[in-house]
């Protein structure tokens, strides 16, 4: 399936202050569901998070994973592949993108990033074009 771009409503979704949910699959095969605040820019999701986190150690085990995100009427969901990033380069500009959606982030020397390539997206009309 090919990567959608946002439309002016998807975008703005996308940018303002929305936290959402990030489902991966736990150990038992159930569903891990958690909050995150997330950044979607050059076809891909970003997530920061603590290295050995429960999330991190899911994607590790099996790296298919889900973003959900709702505000009033408006929803979007990204499903795809995700991988662990732990190159400092990559870390830098997920917490870059970050803090230009949410805030500047706390410090955190084991900080990773959950890195989601889209396979499915899907949100209510007008979000994706």
């Amino acid at each position: 399936m090919p990567v959608l771009q946002p439309s002016a409503d998807g975008a703005r979704l996308l940018s303002d202050y929305h936290l959402a949910t990030l489902s991966t699959f736990a150990r038992d095969a159930s569903i891990h569901v958690v909050a995150v605040g997330f950044t979607f820019e050059d076809g891909v999701v970003r997530i920061i998070t603590s290295d050995g986190s429960q999330k991190v150690r899911n994607i590790e085990r099996d790296p298919r994973a889900s973003v959900g995100q709702v505000s009033g009427p408006q929803w979007l969901s990204i499903s795809g592949h995700a991988v662990i990033e732990r190159d400092p380069d990559a870390v830098a500009r997920a917490v870059e993108l970050y803090a230009r959606r949410y805030r500047q982030p706390r410090p955190n020397p084991r900080r990773v990033v959950i890195r989601i390539t889209p396979e499915r997206m899907l949100g209510s009309a007008g979000v994706w074009v």
